[in-house]
């Protein structure tokens, strides 16, 4: 199994914008060969952001970058210019190969 996480750090105050992006956000993934399941999480908040990550998991990292080159992956990323106001930086990516 593979994870594959984005951190991203929101500005404070735009925390709810940046939720209701997600929750009306087409992922496309639901019919993406070996996509298991997704998740945002958020965690610390800190004087400047508050930190965010997507959380997905894969059957192997291989199903993952497959998607990275896919239409869906393009599709599912295709207005996120549109809200730049809302990060302070571009995400950071972290992949994972499940060892236990």
């Amino acid at each position: 199994m593979y994870i594959a996480m984005n951190r991203f750090k929101i500005v404070l105050g735009k925390e709810k914008q940046f939720e209701e992006i997600w929750k009306n956000r087409e992922t496309h993934l639901e019919k993406v060969p070996g996509f298991i399941d997704f998740n945002l999480i958020k965690g610390s908040i800190t004087k400047e952001f508050i930190l965010y990550a997507s959380h997905s998991r894969w059957e192997s990292e291989g199903d993952f970058i497959n998607w990275t080159k896919s239409d869906s992956f393009r599709q599912a990323h295709k207005n996120v210019g549109q809200h730049k106001d809302l990060y302070l930086g571009h995400p950071d990516f972290e992949g994972f190969e499940v060892v236990l």
